[in-house]
């Protein structure tokens, strides 16, 4: 089961993590499996604590608070209070850093300097100087600096995840330091400027654990789209001494057209190739071994590389391959369970942040069928429930309007097939 993660409305409440404290303590107590699970996840006491100990321990409502707080991003309850209750003054703080407005922001925190040390969006954000930091705001982040914050690490790793170099060599100077993993970040968003940055610092090029695939693995398989970064931090690792296999997999995923040329002059049937998603996710280069680690919209195993030029937005590369006469009907493979089968145009009406027409667009012009059928079953990785997806029969439209979460939605390809 995945962790639950919580986000606070524009208005919260106290009463609303009240009640969720309340429901999971009496959750444990009918030893309600997703509340044991909660539990060993947020909360230090009862992690890796085998279901007979934890069901045989002292389980208060202020250990339900914690785990809530948690899943809200909060070090604890008190911190969660302590947001809720200054809401007006968080959010009129968010706006004023948004903003980059400093007298606004410095006289905020001297009024509410509780606010100092609480996340003001988010855990993931973090306290004001973090919420700047992540902006890019470096006097910002010096004003609430000399206000009295300490979140510098916190602050310096959401610097080099957006790339705000600047605030990030401020921060290592007041003593941030280059902690193993801290290059995953940047290849987590494909941010080539945080990735450059922490290799020059000397940051290593590995995970915690020290494994040096770690980092290369997050490239390939992130949720995160923005080709021309991709492209930039594995150039990077080729300059590290990284060796990339000469795939026509590895060409898309550099979006170096002119090695899939050459791939195409080897393999006259490539662009008819369905790929599986091993191939996609090498194994060999960290992936997970049975690919599904990578995070992709519509399903990509046993697809061709028009659908995956739409996926991994590979702009220049779909292009090259609608001129170079791709089919734009090409079923994807059906497995075994009958799932498979979708055209290109399935993966250009529902692929993530993608929001613009254009690749629908290209496909429709080269006499992409809208009225072609497919199952498809995709697995909801985000989902405080994450479970299967499953879509019969269903034509590019109806697998859109029928995706459950209507944010992986191109709106803007979906109404050109209406």
């Amino acid at each position: 089961m995945a962790t639950v993660s919580r986000g606070l409305p524009e208005q919260p409440h106290l009463d609303v993590p009240r009640r969720a404290a309340r429901a999971l303590l009496t959750a444990w107590q009918k030893r309600n499996p997703e509340a044991r699970e909660r539990i060993r996840a947020q909360h230090p006491k009862f992690q890796r604590a085998p279901a007979a100990t934890l069901d045989a321990a002292v389980f208060k409502l202020a250990d339900a608070q914690l785990v809530i707080a948690r899943e809200y991003g909060f070090a604890g309850w008190p911190e969660l209070e302590r947001r809720i209750e200054g809401n007006a003054a968080a959010a009129e703080l968010l706006r004023a850093i948004r903003a980059n407005d400093r007298a606004v922001t410095v006289r905020l925190l001297r009024v509410h300097p509780g606010l100092l040390h609480v996340p003001l969006r988010s855990g993931n954000w973090g306290p004001p100087m973090s919420h700047a930091a992540n902006l890019g705001r470096l006097e910002l982040v010096q004003a609430i600096a000399a206000l009295g914050a300490r979140d510098f690490q916190h602050a310096f790793e959401r610097a080099v995840l957006q790339g705000r170099t600047e605030c990030a060599r401020w921060l290592l100077a007041q003593g941030a330091e280059l902690t193993p993993g801290i290059i995953l970040g940047s290849c987590e968003t494909l941010n080539p400027a945080g990735f450059r940055f922490l290799l020059e610092a000397g940051a290593p090029l590995a995970d915690r654990a020290g494994n040096r695939l770690a980092p290369l693995a997050h490239v390939l398989e992130t949720y995160a789209r923005n080709p021309a970064g991709k492209h930039a931090i594995l150039e990077l690792f080729v300059q590290q001494g990284t060796a990339l296999p000469d795939t026509p997999i590895l060409a898309l995923h550099r979006g170096d057209v002119t090695r899939l040329r050459e791939h195409r002059r080897r393999d006259p049937h490539l662009f008819a190739r369905r790929f599986a998603l091993t191939e996609i996710y090498p194994p060999e280069l960290g992936c997970a071994a049975d690919g599904r680690s990578g995070l992709h919209w519509t399903p990509i195993a046993g697809a061709t590389l028009l659908h995956l030029a739409i996926d991994f937005q590979e702009r220049e590369i779909f292009d090259w391959l609608l001129a170079e006469g791709a089919d734009v009907n090409a079923p994807a493979t059906v497995d075994r369970d009958n799932f498979g089968g979708h055209t290109p145009l399935f993966n250009a009406v529902v692929n993530g942040a993608q929001r613009d027409a254009a690749f629908a667009r290209a496909l429709l012009a080269r006499g992409a069928d809208s009225r072609v059928r497919a199952n498809l079953r995709k697995f909801l990785d985000w989902c405080e429930e994450p479970r299967w997806h499953e879509a019969r029969s269903v034509t590019p439209a109806e697998w859109a309007r029928t995706f459950p979460d209507q944010s992986w939605v191109n709106d803007a390809a979906l109404a050109l097939l209406d």
